[in-house]
């Protein structure tokens, strides 16, 4: 393995439900929402990266009442000093570490909404960052 994860943590939720009315709706709402991923990083120290996995529910244009819902959740990463290639270290950045946290990831945008009282909020379980790295790099 070429890379380890030190740590990780919940760096900032945003989680918004602005009036009742937004909270009646969103169910109806739910399918003109999209789940969108935005994978950034940049160094901490000498071989330890700093990677945000930010999952944002964005509503299109046929919202009325919209919510607001954004996790980005970090993960301290040491990368090994014979990382050299570079498109190695985007495929740890952009796929292996996303995949690892996804799941504490999911598990917590899932109970924010299961606290804010909405039942049926379907999000996929499994995300294939992957196939996500290469529809970009095609593109």
């Amino acid at each position: 393995m070429s890379y380890k994860i030190i740590s990780k943590f919940i760096k900032d939720i945003s989680f918004e439900i602005p009036d009742a009315k937004a909270f009646v709706m969103l169910e109806k709402e739910i399918s003109n929402y999209l789940l969108n991923f935005d994978i950034k990083s940049q160094p901490y120290k000498e071989n330890i990266i700093e990677v945000n996995t930010i999952l944002r529910m964005t509503p299109n244009e046929n919202v009325k009442h919209k919510i607001l819902a954004e996790i980005n959740f970090t993960a301290l990463v040491s990368i090994e000093s014979n990382v050299r290639d570079k498109k190695e270290l985007e495929k740890i950045i952009l796929i292996k570490i996303p995949t690892e946290v996804y799941p504490a990831l999911y598990e917590t945008f899932t109970y924010l909404f299961s606290q804010a009282g909405i039942k049926n909020m379907k999000i996929d379980k499994e995300v294939n960052f992957e196939k996500m790295y290469n529809e970009r790099k095609n593109s």
